[in-house]
């Protein structure tokens, strides 16, 4: 019994391990994929001084919405080819067909996404923050609400990028789909950084944000799966 676990738990880390590899191997070959929705994330937030002005006040008071709704938008950016390439070309309907946990692909193709559209957004957050006169004090909390939102918007953006799979211009639908469910992580993590920065608790919005995650890891990989062979099925 003890050794069918430790055999069942190899396999699985292989599984992951491979898709992990090819994903990460397919994004570096194709920078624009990543590097779009981090310039689209610079510049957004760059624009708001230069359009509101340089008020200190003025620009503290707004800049978690700013930072929140930029990073909300360059998430979304990303997510129309997190499977429509796979869709293309016939690989997703390989996965779907080969008997392995479909659940575990998303959740690899979703851990790369995540670190090369979050990740990036998560790094660079300080500098952006002390564009719009966010304090030093804010910026733990606001790395830690993004890290949680991010990879939590991932998560739930799958379930609607696989949805709208094989789909022409599918990127409004996307949208549609995927922005009320985000509607929560983005109240509490601009929440998290509106708290920070008027020296009041963040705790709160923050736990809210790591139970979304939570919440997510569960539910979003078994949900795309399912919509990811509903639409393998369907395109037969």
């Amino acid at each position: 019994m003890h050794s069918d676990k430790s055999t069942s738990t190899v396999g699985i880390a292989q599984l992951l391990k491979c898709i992990f590899v090819r994903e990460w191997s397919i994004a570096v070959r194709n920078p624009g994929q990543w590097l779009n929705p981090l310039l689209f994330f610079v510049i957004v937030v760059s624009l708001f001084p230069l359009g509101i002005g340089p008020s200190p006040d003025t620009l503290e008071t707004i800049a978690p919405g700013i930072m929140w709704v930029s990073a909300l938008l360059a998430v979304l950016l990303s997510l129309d080819a997190l499977f429509n390439a796979d869709f293309a070309d016939g690989t997703l309907e390989q996965m779907v067909l080969s008997g392995q946990s479909m659940s575990l692909i998303v959740l690899a193709k979703v851990l790369v996404h995540w670190l090369l559209s979050g990740l990036p957004l998560l790094v660079l957050s300080p500098i952006l923050g002390l564009l719009l006169n966010l304090s030093l004090d804010t910026m733990p909390v606001l790395m830690i609400s993004l890290f949680l939102g991010t990879l939590s918007m991932s998560l739930i953006g799958a379930i609607g990028a696989a949805l709208t799979v094989g789909l022409n211009q599918a990127g409004v639908l996307l949208s549609l789909l995927v922005l009320p469910l985000t509607v929560p992580v983005l109240i509490f993590g601009s929440a998290s950084v509106a708290a920070a920065a008027s020296d009041i608790s963040a705790t709160g919005p923050l736990l809210i944000l790591a139970s979304v995650l939570i919440l997510a890891l569960s539910l979003a990989p078994l949900a795309t799966a399912l919509a990811l062979r509903i639409g393998v099925s369907g395109s037969n």
